[in-house]
C-alpha cells in the first residue's frame, strides 16, 4: 500500500478547506475535527449534509468552504450522494468530465441521523457499495434541537428529554449504541473512530482511507459545550480525556479487521472525563451515585479487557 503517513502535527496539511467566522457554538468539537478532515479531503469535495447543527454551516448567501455543498433531510443523505457519484461516474464515462477533474464524495452528518433517523438509507448505501466518505459529527444527542436523547447518548447523561429526577436519578438509562459493530456488519473497506484532540491519528485514518474505494466512514467525537454544559475552551481537552479514560476508543476497521490506534499506556479513571461535564453534574451533586458512576467504570472496563493484548499499540 503506497502512502505516507504523518508523525508530527508539524506535518499536517497546511491547506485550508473551512475558514472561520460560522455561525455554529464556539468550542464546537464536530468543527475542530472537520477542518482537519476537509484538510485531509482536500478542495475537490462534495459535501452532502444532512439536516442537523452543521447545517448552519452554509446558509445562502455565505459559506465558509472552498467546496460544494448540497442540503438534504436527515433521512436521505446517502441517496443525495449516491446521485452525485453516479452523475459524476456518468460524466467521465461519457468523456464530458475528464477523470481529473473528479470530485470525492462525504456525508456530513450528526448522530441523531448516523445513530437513528438516517440508518436505514446509510445500510443501504454500504449494501451498495458506494463510494463515499461519511463523517458522523457524534455530540451524543440532537443538539440543534435541544439536546434530546438520541441513540448515541450515553447511559447516565442528562439531556433534554432524560432529564434528572424521580424517574431515573441517573438521567438516561438506556447504554450507547455500537455504531461502529453496526457499521462494520456490513463489511466496509475502511471505518474508522477519530477526534479533534488527536489530529495526527484522523489525518493518517484518512490518508489510509483513500487508498480504498468503496464506503469509508468516521464517527468523530464532538465535545458540545452547550449540551454538555461546558467551557468552551475546553473542548479538545475534554475530547482527549475520553480517549485517555477508555471512554472513547481511536480505532479502525479495514475489511472488518479492527485496529487500534491510540490506546493509552495509564488509563485514567472514568470520573476525571464524568465530573468535567454538566451532564454528569447529577453524579455527584447533592449526593455522589457511587453504584452508577462504578457501572460505567465497569462498562469501560469490559470494553478493554475484551481487547487482545495484540491490539495494543501504546500512545
Amino acid at each position: 500500500m503506497n502512502m505516507t503517513l504523518i508523525k508530527s502535527i508539524k506535518d499536517l496539511p497546511a491547506e485550508e478547506n473551512l475558514f472561520p467566522g460560522t455561525p455554529t457554538c464556539a468550542g464546537c468539537g464536530g468543527l475542530l475535527a472537520l477542518r482537519h478532515c476537509l484538510k485531509a479531503l482536500g478542495k475537490k469535495t462534495v459535501i452532502v449534509n444532512a439536516a442537523g447543527c452543521f447545517t448552519l454551516l452554509s446558509v445562502y448567501p455565505f459559506t465558509p468552504f472552498q467546496n460544494s455543498w448540497l442540503y438534504t433531510a436527515m433521512a436521505c443523505a446517502p441517496a443525495g450522494a449516491q446521485g452525485i457519484r453516479d452523475a459524476l461516474d456518468i460524466l467521465i464515462k461519457k468523456r464530458r468530465l475528464d477523470p481529473k477533474e473528479d470530485l470525492k464524495v462525504m456525508v456530513l452528518t450528526g448522530d441523531g441521523v448516523a445513530y437513528d433517523i438516517g440508518l436505514a438509507s446509510t445500510s443501504g448505501a454500504l449494501h451498495r457499495n458506494l463510494d463515499f466518505y461519511y463523517i458522523c459529527s457524534d455530540n451524543e444527542a440532537y443538539g440543534n434541537t435541544g439536546f434530546q436523547s438520541s441513540g448515541a447518548t450515553p447511559f447516565a447523561s442528562r439531556t433534554g428529554t432524560t432529564p434528572v429526577g424521580k424517574t431515573s436519578v441517573a438521567g438516561s438509562i438506556l447504554p450507547k449504541k455500537n455504531l461502529f459493530e453496526i457499521w462494520r456488519s456490513h463489511n466496509p473497506p475502511y471505518l474508522a473512530t477519530i477526534s479533534p484532540s488527536h489530529p495526527v491519528d484522523l489525518i493518517n485514518k484518512f490518508t489510509k482511507a483513500e487508498t480504498y474505494k468503496g464506503p469509508k466512514l468516521f464517527i468523530n467525537l464532538s465535545p458540545c459545550p452547550a449540551g454538555w454544559s461546558t467551557d468552551p475552551a475546553h473542548s479538545a481537552r475534554l475530547a482527549k480525556l475520553a480517549v485517555d479514560t477508555g471512554i472513547w476508543s481511536l480505532k479502525e476497521a479495514i475489511y472488518g479487521d479492527v485496529r487500534h490506534t491510540v490506546i493509552p499506556r495509564k488509563f485514567k479513571p472514568v470520573e476525571a472525563y464524568l465530573k468535567e461535564q454538566g451532564r454528569f453534574a447529577h453524579l455527584f451533586k447533592p449526593v455522589r451515585q457511587e453504584d452508577v458512576i462504578r457501572k460505567i467504570q465497569e462498562m469501560v472496563d469490559q470494553y478493554w479487557n475484551g481487547i487482545q493484548k495484540k491490539d495494543f499499540i501504546p500512545a
